[in-house]
């Protein structure tokens, strides 16, 4: 047995208090996304964790790269036809999440994902390395595949079919955009008394700041 009972760590780095807070979360995220970039020692600080509801009825996170984020929402780019995909599809309610350890910090969105207009997409994928979008037609996202080998010669074939020529994005393949209906922002705090700010989304687009227990 593996007992983790004695794994404490003193979180003491800063606070958040709703007198230092913007009206709009995307102006915090905003913040608290270059201050990690800057001080936080992350190496990838868009590494995020989308959560969905599966076809299967069981959730399902796995860590997806942010690519880009507005006062609409957060843009990540997939395989439509992957299990992600399929579970957006029938399900878009979505939560994100980021774990900044290097400054002690945590922020979850709960929001709806769409997919992003075609030129949206069109324009990410062309600027990606030859590498990944020749990845992109490879991979038939979380499908079965019988060896590596298999990928391998897959793509060998389609570095010969498009060496000089454009590469195409594959319809299966783009971006959705998450619109936020609340945001939370977790700062570690000693003693565990966390600070807790919770933005919820109004009908008049305006924002609700609460203080949540921790």
């Amino acid at each position: 047995m593996n007992d983790l009972s004695n794994y404490r760590k003193s979180y003491e780095k800063s606070e958040l208090l709703e007198t230092n807070v913007p009206e709009d979360p995307i102006n915090l995220f905003h913040r608290w996304f270059h201050e990690t970039e800057e001080f936080g020692g992350t190496e990838e600080v868009n590494a995020m964790t989308v959560a969905t509801i599966g076809t299967d009825g069981f959730p399902k996170s796995r860590v997806v790269l942010l690519k880009k984020f507005t006062e609409e929402g957060f843009i990540f780019y997939t395989n439509y036809n992957s299990e992600k995909g399929k579970a957006i599809a029938a399900n878009p309610n979505v939560c994100l999440s980021f774990f900044w350890h290097g400054m002690e910090r945590q922020v979850i969105i709960k929001g709806i994902a769409q997919k992003t207009h075609e030129m949206v997409s069109d324009a990410y994928f062309d600027s990606r390395p030859d590498g990944s979008k020749l990845g992109a037609h490879v991979s038939n996202q979380s499908e079965v595949v019988s060896s590596r080998d298999y990928l391998e010669q897959n793509l060998s074939k389609l570095e010969q079919e498009y060496e000089s020529i454009v590469i195409p994005r594959p319809q299966h393949w783009g971006g959705y955009l998450v619109v936020p209906i609340t945001v939370e922002f977790w700062q570690g705090r000693p003693n565990r008394l966390h600070d807790r700010i919770r933005y919820t989304s109004q009908e008049d687009y305006s924002w609700k700041i609460e203080r949540l227990s921790p």
